[in-house]
């Protein structure tokens, strides 16, 4: 007996008509097994991330978890080539390029160098700045509305006051201090030049000198800090940087062993040991490219999407540190504080 789907056409139509019914049917059955393979291989979307500093990526998996918010499952639905520059500027070129030539759909950074050299990659592939400074300033876009290239992404320039907030409240917390050093580096840019001299604007005020100290690479770091406090430093204000950054740890360790009450720019200082941060959420702006990354994905162009600015900051205090170098933090700085570590 023949299978039930084998039919006997002869009553009805010739045998070229079988023929070619039966070549219809191999045809339609192939293209039905070539669409399935063709999706089960189908090309994910990728992402690159290039870094300027190490795999310890404290914000990291804001960013990750907005994604999966978003239904992209990393390894699935989605790749991500994550790149390390571990610290060293002269490594972000060739990452950069490695990053094009995998022709990912879009590339994700977190510095103003790497943006930069990305830029200088490609001019093609979309690019989100996940908090770089003021892209505006630093000529990654022409305006905030309209970036008209193909970068966009997340200012975390919250304007030149922020380094006054940080002063204010470092002298809210240690009421005595007259003297405040600076130690800053020339490698994070035109910021870095600015940012010195609005902590001197905003320091005479409170009574407060302003005492810079360059720092130029890792090798100054401990250097520095001791010359610091021979110049009479009473505390310490930490400039945002990619060299210091990726020595939080070993900047928080000199500031509690000289016991210089010091405040930052970002948490991650804090957790590491330091004293206050008070500054930009970047969790936050990981989180909020996450979103950027989507709309591109689905058809944006990044000329088109607006550079966002920074809206959710936070005041860290690290109270066990404060009671560890004998200082007090008053109550009304403490009630301020969106996390205090103890």
């Amino acid at each position: 007996m023949k299978p039930f789907w084998i039919l006997d056409f002869s009553f009805s139509i010739g045998r070229s008509g079988k023929k070619a019914f039966c070549l219809a049917l191999w045809a339609a059955l192939f293209a039905v097994c070539f669409t399935a393979e063709a999706q089960q291989h189908a090309k994910i979307p990728r992402i690159g991330f290039l870094f300027m500093g190490s795999k310890n990526q404290p914000h990291l998996e804001s960013f990750r978890q907005k994604l999966r918010d978003l239904g992209y499952v990393e390894g699935k639905s989605i790749a991500i080539e994550y790149r390390y520059a571990e610290g060293k500027p002269d490594a972000l070129p060739a990452l950069a390029a490695e990053l094009v030539r995998l022709n990912v759909d879009v590339i994700l950074t977190t510095t103003l160098q790497a943006s930069r050299v990305v830029l200088q990659a490609t001019h093609t592939i979309p690019i989100v700045a996940a908090g770089s400074g003021d892209p505006v300033r630093d000529g990654l876009v022409k305006s905030l509305a309209r970036p008209g290239g193909n970068l966009t992404g997340l200012s975390s320039s919250a304007g030149p006051g922020m380094i006054g907030k940080r002063l204010e409240l470092l002298k809210e917390a240690v009421p005595g201090i007259t003297i405040v050093g600076t130690p800053w580096s020339p490698a994070a840019g035109q910021i870095a030049g600015v940012e010195i001299e609005e902590a001197k604007t905003a320091a005479k005020p409170l009574g407060i000198q302003i005492r810079p100290y360059e720092i130029q690479s890792t090798g100054d770091i401990d250097r520095a800090f001791d010359a610091l406090k021979k110049l009479g430093a009473h505390a310490l204000l930490i400039p945002g940087a990619p060299l210091m950054t990726q020595n939080s740890r070993r900047i928080a360790e000199l500031a509690f062993k000289l016991r210089l009450p010091s405040i930052y720019q970002t948490r991650q200082f804090v957790e590491d040991g330091g004293l206050m941060a008070y500054g930009v959420n970047f969790a936050d702006l990981y989180l909020r490219a996450a979103t950027y990354v989507d709309k591109i994905l689905k058809g944006a162009k990044p000329a088109d999407l607006p550079v966002e600015q920074p809206t959710k900051f936070e005041l860290i205090i690290n109270l066990k540190t404060a009671k560890q170098i004998g200082l007090i933090i008053p109550p009304n700085v403490l009630a301020r504080a969106d996390r205090v570590i103890r």
